[in-house]
């Protein structure tokens, strides 16, 4: 434990990184501590196996810190619409695979909701897959199961493992508070900004190359890197925007226009939404602007995209991996086929 003490674990200026270990062996505990002077740590032959350094009673405000960029991120930050795909199949390699596909590719979202991926360990996985590519790699979103009434908290271990996973951003669906997304908004962000945990050992590896980002790094600049999506797709969401997109801390809402046309009453997309359906996400891109947030939507082509993008959107959806490549292959086989009797595509996730 003293090696641990003496590493240089000072987070920022008079800020102590403080481990202790308890039983069952080894779990570490971690918290921030105040320094006013850097103390003398006791000498190493007080210490026992078990040692406590808990003497500081409260968590200080972090100072202002660099965040660590990622594609989506830079994009937000510089107005950029930023292009990305769904990924619903599970597998590493499938991650990679598709992450890898194009130039233009600035996040996929890793879907726990309805896509095969499990929450643990397969979205860790995924992340780590892709983070592996390099620092160009897509920035990793994973949408959680969590659906319905999360203000009571009920969603933050799923958050907590996510962002433990390495991801860049977690997307939460069927928000439709003001009260569930500040919920989310708590589990995402360290302490004074929330109340999320610190402690896994594998997080920082997915934000850089290999010692590049440190467990210290990563705990002074997750608050301001790590980006909390919320679903504005159910009646109730859309009567309460103006609320939810006042909530401190929310970097943006994300528009599900299948779960949102269904909500309100009309049929899903194919591909397009009803007209009144478009109207309501038209208010939700101006609203969503009007209040500093990001207005991000599912799309299911590239010609789709290419106009939300000019309609100003901000994070665009262009297609999912399973769709891809059922289309894909349909398409080749009728051409092989010669079939030219292949339609304009219509109702497709």
């Amino acid at each position: 434990m003293y090696d641990l003490y003496r590493q240089g674990l000072v987070v920022d200026d008079g800020l102590l990184l403080v481990v202790s270990q308890a039983p069952p062996f080894p779990s570490y505990h971690y918290h921030l501590a105040p320094l006013a002077t850097t103390p003398t740590p006791p000498p190493p032959q007080a210490l026992t196996s078990n040692t406590h350094f808990h003497h500081f009673p409260t968590v200080p405000q972090m100072s202002a810190t660099t965040a660590l960029l990622h594609p989506l991120l830079t994009a937000f930050r510089t107005s950029t619409p930023a292009f990305g795909a769904w990924l619903t199949l599970p597998g590493f390699l499938a991650a990679r695979t598709a992450a890898a596909a194009s130039p233009h590719l600035s996040w996929v979202v890793i879907d726990c909701e309805h896509g095969a991926t499990a929450l643990q360990p397969g979205a860790a996985e995924s992340v780590h897959a892709i983070a592996g590519l390099g620092p160009a790699a897509p920035s990793t979103i994973v949408r959680i199961p969590a659906t319905g009434a999360c203000a009571d908290g009920s969603a933050g271990w799923q958050i907590k493992y996510v962002l433990d996973a390495g991801a860049k951003g977690v997307l939460v669906p069927m928000v439709s508070t003001a009260a569930q997304a500040a919920s989310v908004v708590a589990a995402a962000r360290f302490p004074p900004e929330g109340v999320r945990g610190f402690g896994n050992p594998f997080t920082q590896l997915a934000w850089g190359p290999a010692g590049s980002v440190s467990a210290a790094d990563y705990l002074a600049r997750a608050n301001a890197s790590v980006l909390v999506l919320v679903q504005i797709e159910t009646r109730a969401a859309v009567e309460n925007l103006d609320d939810i997109l006042s909530v401190d801390g929310l970097d943006g809402v994300f528009i599900g226009p299948y779960d949102l046309s269904l909500s309100l009453g009309f049929p899903a997309p194919a591909p397009d939404p009803h007209p009144e359906v478009e109207t309501v996400i038209q208010r939700i891109l101006a609203a969503s602007h009007a209040k500093g947030k990001k207005c991000a939507i599912y799309c299911t082509s590239g010609a789709q995209s290419a106009r939300r993008a000019k309609e100003g959107f901000d994070m665009i959806n262009v297609t999912s991996d399973s769709g891809a490549m059922a289309e894909s292959i349909a398409r080749n086989l009728a051409e092989a086929a010669g079939d030219a009797g292949q339609g304009a595509k219509g109702f497709s996730y």
